[in-house]
């Protein structure tokens, strides 16, 4: 449905009830704990407050202390070490809506980054036991060990239903602050996400080549053909060197253009089209990254000096750079998307991908110049979702195609990609 949060503003706060761990901070009543076998004398040890004035109160998990983002919500039923450590989650508060996270636990393999990215994290259970051939420890330890505050015991759907009718907001996140209104004095003087170059603080330092591919367990099945022969199996010729501009880029990313046959040399993302045409590119990738993709001037001018250069593919943020570098503009969306379950159709072949998503800007429609085309729609809001250029070797999508975690269904953009070069 089309993210609106003005067309949901019906929301009765009061069907929570008390075992939400959930109140105004202008309110008398205060209701400690939601969870089922924690009795109203258990003090509560962490608390999230919203900007609106809404506070939930639950469990401490991870590291100790008080944060502050924007506070959304992930779909995804499991690849939560993987989205701990997405880079485009920087300056954001994260609720998982499964119910119960860190079950398989967690190992050096499932990450996406050098570190945990995200200022906090929210679950309705921490599990206690990681059960899992791979886990080499627990989700709770994961976090404290990183500096990542964790909130547990809340009652999640009622804060995702928040967020879904007022729309993302700025919150604070504490297990050392626990008074209501100072709590929401924090937030509401906390810095919002619009406006906020976040893709400084992630971006590389120095370049880098990278080497690493796909492992056996990360290589997407063949899907079958109409009448249910195998696929060909593809073969690449020889090797394209491409120059991957990270604005936070998540390593699958790299993993699967070196799958196709790139030779990868990743750049940070301040690095103008100048820097990267002397590397003499087959090709250009425009990564992922966090943050409002208006203030980022810097990068937008070097997509502007490399459109109709050099073939280009853009995911996430880099769609965004694309569109804005071709005269387009962006705009935030009520409460974004994030999960992996996000339909997508290829307006190209009309069928329908499942996706993997994490954005909270979208490009505007009406704002599209003539030379871009849509070729990629959402089929839940109708944002576009996949840009092509009429004249220029570029082309984007808004979405994950590399997933990590996700489905597979969209990893044939790379070879899209691959085929843009020959």
């Amino acid at each position: 449905m089309p993210q609106d949060p003005k067309r949901f503003r019906r929301e009765n706060d009061g069907r929570c009830g008390p075992a939400a761990g959930r109140y105004h901070a202008n309110s008398p009543r205060q209701t400690r704990g939601s969870h089922p076998h924690q009795g109203p004398d258990i003090v509560a040890r962490a608390a999230l407050a919203l900007e609106d004035g809404t506070v939930y109160i639950g469990e401490s998990f991870g590291a100790t202390g008080t944060v502050s983002g924007e506070v959304c919500f992930n779909t995804s039923m499991t690849g939560y070490q993987e989205i701990l450590t997405d880079p485009s989650y920087r300056g954001q508060i994260l609720c998982m809506t499964a119910p119960q996270i860190g079950n398989y636990g967690v190992n050096h393999a499932d990450v996406e980054s050098g570190k945990l990215q995200m200022a906090g994290f929210i679950v309705r259970e921490a599990s206690r036991l990681a059960s899992n051939f791979t886990s080499e420890g627990t989700l709770g330890d994961y976090l404290a060990k990183a500096g990542v505050v964790g909130l547990a015991g809340i009652d999640t759907r009622a804060l995702v239903r928040h967020l879904r009718i007022r729309g993302a907001m700025t919150g604070v996140l504490s297990s050392e602050v626990l008074d209501p209104a100072a709590l929401v004095a924090k937030a509401k003087a906390a810095p919002t996400l619009v406006g906020r170059d976040l893709v400084r603080e992630v971006m590389p330092e120095r370049p880098s080549a990278w080497t690493e591919s796909l492992d056996e367990w990360a290589q997407p099945v063949p899907q079958p053909l109409e009448g249910g022969d195998p696929a060909p199996v593809t073969t690449w010729a020889g090797k394209k060197r491409v120059v991957a501009l990270d604005y936070g880029m998540k390593w699958n990313i790299a993993r699967h253009l070196t799958s196709v046959g790139c030779d990868v040399t990743v750049l940070p993302g301040r690095a103008t089209a100048a820097e990267v045409l002397a590397h003499k590119p087959d090709g250009v990738f425009l990564s992922n990254g966090p943050g409002d993709p208006e203030v980022l001037g810097y990068c937008v001018d070097t997509v502007k000096g490399l459109v109709g250069k050099v073939p280009m593919f853009g995911i996430c943020l880099g769609h965004q750079l694309l569109a804005l570098a071709c005269g387009a503009k962006t705009f935030k969306l009520a409460f974004g998307h994030r999960g992996a379950n996000q339909p997508v159709m290829d307006l190209t072949t009309g069928k329908v991908e499942i996706t993997s998503q994490n954005h909270g800007f979208a490009v505007d429609e009406a704002t599209l110049p003539a030379d871009l085309e849509v070729t990629h729609r959402n089929l839940n809001d109708g944002t576009i979702e996949g840009l092509r250029h009429k004249t220029a070797s570029a082309a984007s999508v808004q979405y994950h195609p590399e997933a990590a975690a996700g489905p597979h269904d969209s990893a044939y953009l790379f070879a899209r990609f691959r085929e843009m070069m020959a």
